[in-house]
């Protein structure tokens, strides 16, 4: 069973932490992700399943595919060859609101999903966990609300179709078919599973027990009868970051026993902070200077970028010269791996600031100025969302059209 890899590290406190509410490493370094693929049990995402997905869709693969940001998966390759069969699948992704705005981190995965979305011609389904950011940050259930409103907002300036989008909130959807199968999950995990799988103790509430079902069954079709009536065989596409992968691995494990298709991810590694300690973890919500947000100023951006972002330059012209910088510590370099489009300029970059030849202050100029602009645009859409698109994407509706 495939949560029994997990349990059997979860008790071993010198191993690097990944989970859904915790990212440290191993005596402070990096996180391992090979170890990473080692210990979950899922696999590498490898360049012939990224010369599939180019063959089939007749596109460029995502930036978030060519450079490996996506790096692992669970039977993608089974969704691919049921997809030349000629058999569709629909996507799952989600976003616990916890902040008013959102940073560069979150946007990723929406990015990918919007790709695949567009790539593949399928339907999506994004869920909004506010019941669980109620329950693990002390938020209200009116805030908790709102927040997911808010949130949507910024969700649906990504530029979703709202023809094959379903947006829903857990306090305002959950129940009927989705509690049913919720329920069903829920009597085939044992509290010592649960507490293997996501580390719960005694001192966790029984909320927080209570919820990881709640994010198992949007990966069963069922679950939307109003957007997949008779069609509980439909494969399930999952984008992620890879510290969401232990719901999933609960939810592959008992999804067979259900009568469901194991549901398939792809997951990514983590967007890093600016400081020193982004090489170690991901982005943090908590610390507003570790983070780029969509609703900061341009002059927010330039001056973040000069301040905090680690750099790998050297202490002096004359040393950086001699030696280059170091392309793997360096954050700005990092940040233009996820967002500079143009592959030839980022391999120019690297080249020429490894060697030398470009210093810091240019390569954090050139990233000031990707991320301006791309914050500029994602604030441009943002402002156009109304009230009633949010009431459009979140309505319960059929998706006539939704694999066209």
């Amino acid at each position: 069973m495939e949560v029994d890899k997990k349990e059997e590290i979860a008790s071993d406190s010198s191993e690097q932490v990944v989970n859904p509410w915790e990212v440290s490493a191993k005596d402070g370094g990096k996180i391992d992700y090979d170890k990473l693929i080692d210990q979950f049990g899922c696999q590498r995402l490898d360049e012939s399943l990224i010369d599939r997905v180019e063959r089939l869709t007749s596109r460029q693969p995502h930036v978030f595919l060519r450079r490996g940001v996506f790096f692992a998966h669970r039977d993608f390759d089974l969704v691919l060859d049921a997809y030349e069969r000629g058999d569709k699948f629909y996507l799952y992704t989600g976003r616990g609101p916890s902040s008013e705005a959102l940073h560069l981190g979150h946007l990723i995965p929406f990015m990918f999903t919007k790709y695949l979305q567009e790539a593949f011609k399928v339907p999506l389904v994004i869920q909004l966990t506010d019941d669980e950011k109620c329950m693990w940050k002390n938020l209200s259930v009116e805030e908790s609300q709102r927040l997911a409103r808010e949130n949507a907002k910024d969700i649906i300036a990504c530029g979703f179709d709202v023809t094959k989008t379903f947006i829903f909130s857990d306090f305002d959807y959950v129940g009927g078919a989705f509690y049913k199968n919720m329920v069903k999950v829920a009597k085939c995990v044992t509290l010592n599973k649960a507490m293997g799988i996501f580390g719960f103790s005694g001192e966790d509430h029984i909320g927080k027990l209570s919820f990881p079902p709640v994010q198992a069954v949007p990966s069963f079709p069922s679950s939307f009868p109003h957007l997949f009536p008779g069609k509980d065989k439909l494969r399930c596409l999952i984008p992620c970051a890879i510290d969401q992968d232990p719901y999933f691995r609960m939810t592959r494990d008992v999804a067979p026993r259900l009568g469901y298709s194991k549901p398939a991810l792809i997951e990514s590694s983590f967007f890093p902070a600016l400081q020193a300690s982004g090489e170690n973890g991901k982005m943090s919500a908590s610390d507003p200077n570790s983070a780029i947000y969509v609703t900061d100023t341009a002059k927010d951006i330039k001056n973040k970028i000069n301040r905090y972002a680690f750099s790998g330059g050297q202490d002096s012209i004359e040393k950086h010269r001699e030696i280059g910088a170091n392309l793997e510590v360096d954050i700005p370099v990092k940040y233009l791996s996820f967002f500079l489009e143009d592959d030839a300029e980022l391999e120019h970059i690297k080249k020429e600031y490894g060697e030398g030849r470009m210093l810091t202050g240019e390569v954090k100029k050139r990233l000031t100025e990707v991320l301006t602009g791309m914050v500029e645009r994602h604030r441009m859409a943002r402002a156009a969302v109304t009230e009633e698109m949010v009431d459009a994407f979140m309505a319960v509706r059929p998706l006539p059209n939704m694999f066209e």
